[in-house]
């Protein structure tokens, strides 16, 4: 057979015959070494012809093994055996250099522990909440609904407790969002939320950003292509660290008006940023998620999110929900409810956020001595223009200094790293010389 396996051969090694379980099977075969990495598979058609099925069977399960990464199309070349995995794993967020130990590692832009509030009393508090242990499903819990309907931007319909921000995102994109279909999304953007679409097999429309969030210019080119959603983040970006304001939200509603996608509003920094929350849901409400993460400012291990939508979306979410985790802890969330309706909770907060500000504002500053320009705003991370990401971030591992390439936040060419702040506290200079070093070749 050489390095090509006759199309009959494989296709008398496949009995499920419907689109998964040709990509069931083949994937099977791949393990067990039957179809070895590197070998090349049949055409489509000819594999079609033999299992009696169309030509988009075949097609579609080819697609579910690509995105799988089990498989590679290389064009005019064919289709290849590329990985001998079936489990899907966030790419993006997974793939990380190799750096020795005591490595200051400036990779993610998560919140110092020690800025974050304390939760002894919160989680006694949450311990008796009501319905405790209940296997009622519900969507949350009456306590934390009005803790944060009081700071909400808007007067929203329903609201949904999630197992963190990008749980939110994953739950909500899976039960609305068609797999093939395309979504509109920030270039920049956080790396799981292009995991999260990757992995769902949707076509991604990337919408370029400016110092003010995505521009309404290339809003408008990509509502044109009849994205299903777009998803952004209307407060505080977190990548680029640059913060919307009123009117470039009502431009991008503007251009929003005239279509019927989804709106999916990600606010993962909370108020960690220096601006009050922003949100299009009152001018769509039929449309609109609106989601706050509370890991950046009360703490991770709460993994505490809500999000708000009207009544026929939320009921969406939650049925799809139901295969999983049908509610989020009721003890978690009564914690986070306790610590909203705190006044030192907030001043532990404005001090978090002060210094996470001074924090970035001084390796900024350090990098502009050095004759580099970075972009003004707040938040937990630089995002910081080089002319070479892998020169760059080459001259930083040397420097036992890791970092994220920029084009881990983007579907295409980035030309940035980005460098997270929160936790620097002491070795802004260092850095500043290392970022200068890795600026050029």
């Amino acid at each position: 057979m050489g390095d090509i396996p006759a199309a009959r051969w494989l296709a008398e090694k496949i009995i499920n015959r419907t689109q998964r379980g040709i990509a069931l099977e083949t994937s099977a075969l791949v393990r067990a070494g039957v179809l070895p990495v590197g070998m090349r598979l049949p055409a489509i058609r000819d594999l079609a012809y033999e299992l009696r099925v169309s030509p988009a069977t075949v097609s579609e399960a080819w697609s579910d093994l690509r995105r799988q990464k089990i498989i590679t199309g290389r064009g005019r070349n064919g289709t290849w055996v590329s990985g001998d995995r079936f489990v899907a794993k966030p790419e993006r967020l997974t793939s990380s250099g190799l750096y020795a130990p005591g490595a200051l590692d400036l990779t993610m832009a998560v919140p110092d522990p020690a800025l974050l509030p304390d939760l002894r009393q919160a989680m006694a508090y949450g311990a008796s909440v009501d319905d405790l242990n209940s296997y009622a499903r519900s969507r949350i819990i009456s306590e934390l609904r009005d803790a944060v309907e009081r700071r909400w931007p808007y007067q929203a319909e329903a609201f949904l407790a999630t197992n963190g921000g990008y749980n939110g995102v994953y739950i909500a994109v899976h039960a609305l969002v068609a797999p093939g279909s395309s979504v509109a999304i920030e270039c920049p953007t956080a790396m799981r939320l292009l995991d999260i679409l990757e992995d769902l097999g949707v076509r991604i429309i990337p919408v370029e950003c400016d110092d003010m969030g995505p521009t309404p210019q290339s809003l408008e080119e990509a509502l044109q292509q009849r994205p299903s959603a777009f998803i952004f983040q209307p407060r505080l970006h977190s990548v680029t660290g640059a913060s919307m304001a009123a009117a470039r939200l009502n431009a991008l509603g503007d251009l929003l008006d005239g279509c019927d996608t989804l709106i999916i509003e990600d606010d993962g920094v909370g108020d960690i940023a220096q601006t009050p929350p922003l949100s299009l849901g009152a001018r769509f409400p039929d449309r609109t998620i609106h989601m706050i993460s509370y890991s950046k400012t009360l703490g991770p291990d709460l993994r505490i999110a809500v999000l708000s939508a009207s009544e026929a979306i939320i009921d969406q979410i939650q049925s799809y929900r139901s295969f999983s985790a049908g509610w989020t802890s009721r003890i978690l969330q009564g914690a986070t409810a306790w610590l909203l309706r705190q006044e030192q909770t907030f001043e532990v907060i404005a001090a978090a956020r002060d210094a996470y500000q001074a924090r970035r504002d001084g390796l900024a500053a350090a990098i502009r001595e050095r004759g580099l320009s970075v972009p003004q705003g707040s938040g937990l991370c630089l995002w910081v223009p080089v002319a070479s990401e892998p020169f760059a971030m080459v001259t930083l591992a040397a420097r036992n200094i890791a970092v994220n390439p920029g084009s881990k936040f983007s579907v295409g060419a980035s030309g940035h790293i980005r460098v997270a702040t929160a936790i620097l506290t002491d070795r802004a200079q260092e850095v500043a010389d290392a970022v200068a070093l890795a600026h050029r070749p």
